[in-house]
C-alpha cells in the first residue's frame, strides 16, 4: 500500500480511504487479511495508533471484521456495500459540483461522454 499523504485530511482517514480503494479495485478481496497494524505502521513510518484508528473506522462501518488473535479481515459483501455507499456519495456530493463546473465552462456532458469535446 504505497502512499503519499495529503495535508488536507487526517492520515488515519487517508488510510481508511486507501483500504476502501483497494477493496473497490479488487486488490483486497472479501475474507482477505489487512496488513497488521504494526506492519502497516512500519511500512508507512507512522505511529501504530494512527493506523489502528483508520482500521477501527473500517471496523465500525462493517467493512472489515476483527478476528481475535488473527487480525482484521475484509467483511463479506464489503465491496457490494462500498459500491452502493460510494455511488450514493458521488451522486449527492461530487456530481452536483462537477455538473456545475461543466455548465460554467459551457461543456456538454453528452459531448464529453462521446469523446467529441476538444
Amino acid at each position: 500500500m504505497e502512499q503519499s499523504w495529503n495535508a488536507d485530511q487526517p492520515i488515519y482517514r487517508q488510510i481508511r480511504d486507501r483500504v476502501v480503494e483497494l477493496i473497490l479495485d479488487g486488490q483486497l478481496a472479501e475474507g482477505e487479511a489487512l496488513p497488521s497494524v504494526r506492519a502497516a505502521a512500519a511500512d508507512f513510518r507512522l505511529n501504530p495508533l494512527t493506523v489502528l484508528k483508520g482500521y477501527q473506522e473500517l471496523s465500525e462501518e462493517g467493512i472489515v471484521e476483527k478476528r481475535r488473535g488473527l487480525g482484521m479481515f475484509v467483511s463479506p459483501d464489503a465491496r457490494t456495500r462500498l459500491l452502493q455507499q460510494e455511488r450514493q456519495r458521488f451522486l449527492e456530493e461530487e456530481w452536483p459540483r462537477l455538473l456545475e463546473r461543466l455548465k460554467r465552462l459551457e461543456l456538454d456532458p453528452e459531448e464529453l461522454l462521446s469523446g467529441g469535446a476538444q
